[in-house]
Formats: structure tokens, C-alpha cells, sequence
């Protein structure tokens, strides 16, 4: 899209040059981020797929809005960039002008585009991560029927089938599948889950509330899970650790 605009005195000259800076510069975000981020990706990262640089380019242009001080960046050096041309111009060809005087708002982009990726790749490895071990439970035999999983503020408590602990220390568990993505203090339970493959895990969430870590385990170990929150477990641990439910 060429665009060329004349740019006319009216009486007042800085209200006017106000709101055709505001103007153009939704108007580059609206019309034109899209094709630059497109081309930033194209160029910077090709060694992805169509599909997985369609997917990288939306989660841009979301981040783009939804970041409150993205957008802000954003909007600034556009809007400072056309501010300082028109008042040395008395015209401008759009296109020319985003191809060679908007450098402080294509680095931004190129930090979006950047942060974008990389949190592509630490979704991809995370996703690969649970497909192993999935594939792994589904090959080996359990070794207990069920366990008890009792998750009570971010920390998880297993228990046997007679409800005592199971310790998940080091020293219990050689702690071989564990990996560079982290759990938290979690990454014990879940080798232990992954050591003792129960036919069925039964999860208990003191506080009612299901984070990355209760939907990595679901993921993991999948129809082998089910999640309670109201039971004698559930209660009895949420009175002694005196927590309260989320809803």
C-alpha cells in the first residue's frame, strides 16, 4: 500500500500535526507491523516451517497488543519518528518512510520477534520433554496399584495405597529422569511417580487449584489421573496446613 499525503496549514499547526502523527501511526501499526514482522522472521529465523512461523507471527502481533509497554514502545518511536520528519517536510510517501526512517521501532520488533521465538522453543523442548515420558509410562509395567498425590501450596506429598509418605529424595530415587526443565521442588515427586508407574494416580489439590505442574502430570500420565479436591485426603490436609481453596 503506497500512500502520499500533502500536508496543509489549518490555524492551529500543532494540534494539527498531532493528529496526523496519531493517525499515521496507527495507521503503520495497523496496516504494516504484520508484513515487518513477517519479513523479520522470514529473514532472521528461516529455518522454521510455514506452520511454525505462522505460529510464531501470531503470538507477535498478540504480544504486541496485549503488552502494555510493547505497544507503548511501540506507538513512541513511531509517533516521534513522523513528529520530527513532518516538521522538516511538507509531504511523505509512506512506504518510503517505513523502509528507511522507523530503525528504533523495527528493533522493537526485532525484540518481540526474538522473545516470541524463544518462547517457541522452550514450548517445543516442554512438549517433547512430556512426549518421552509419556511414551516411557506406556512401556513399562506399574509397579503399585495407586498413590496418593497430595498437592498443598506448590508442594507435593505422596502417599501409598495405606496412606503412608513416600519419601522423593535424591537418596531414595536415582533422579535419571529428570531434565533441564524444572519443577521446582517438585521434580523429586515427579521421579518418583516415574520409578514406581502407579495404574492409577489420584491427585488432591488442598487449595482447588491445578498449576504447570499438575497439568504436566495429567499430560504425563493422562487417563491414569484423577483430581479431587473434597475428599477425607483433601480435607484433612487443608485443615492442618491451615490453606485456603481457590476458586
Amino acid at each position: 500500500m503506497t500512500m502520499l499525503l500533502f500536508i496543509t496549514h489549518g490555524d492551529n499547526i500543532s494540534l494539527f500535526y498531532k493528529i496526523l502523527c496519531d493517525t499515521l501511526t496507527k495507521c503503520i501499526l495497523f496496516f504494516y507491523e504484520k508484513k515487518i514482522i513477517k519479513n523479520i522472521i522470514s529473514y532472521n529465523y528461516f529455518y522454521f516451517d510455514n506452520v511454525e512461523a505462522k505460529q510464531i507471527l501470531d503470538e507477535c502481533l498478540d504480544l504486541g497488543i496485549s503488552d502494555k509497554e510493547i505497544y507503548k514502545e511501540k506507538y513512541e518511536s513511531i509517533y516521534n519518528a513522523l513528529s520530527l520528519y513532518c516538521s522538516e517536510h511538507h509531504s511523505i510517501v509512506l512506504n518510503g518512510f517505513i523502509n528507511f526512517r522507523l530503525e528504533n521501532y523495527k528493533k522493537v520488533l526485532d525484540y518481540v520477534a526474538d522473545l516470541c521465538v524463544n518462547n517457541f522453543l522452550i514450548e517445543k523442548e516442554y512438549y517433547e520433554f512430556i512426549n518421552i515420558l509419556r511414551l516411557y509410562v506406556n512401556s513399562k509395567e506399574s509397579l503399585t496399584d495407586y498413590i496418593h498425590l497430595v498437592y498443598v501450596n506448590n508442594e507435593s506429598i505422596l502417599l501409598d495405597k495405606n496412606k503412608n509418605i513416600i519419601q522423593t529424595d535424591d537418596k531414595l530415587f536415582d533422579a535419571k529422569y529428570l531434565s533441564d526443565i524444572s519443577f521446582s521442588s517438585n521434580d523429586y515427586c515427579l521421579n518418583a511417580l516415574l520409578n514406581l508407574l502407579p495404574q492409577k494416580l489420584y491427585i488432591h489439590l488442598a487449595n482447588n487449584y491445578e498449576d504447570e505442574f499438575i497439568n504436566t502430570l495429567k499430560l504425563i500420565f493422562e487417563n491414569r489421573v484423577t483430581v479431587c479436591n473434597d475428599c477425607d485426603i483433601c480435607r484433612i490436609y487443608r485443615m492442618t496446613n491451615n490453606v485456603a481453596t481457590k476458586e
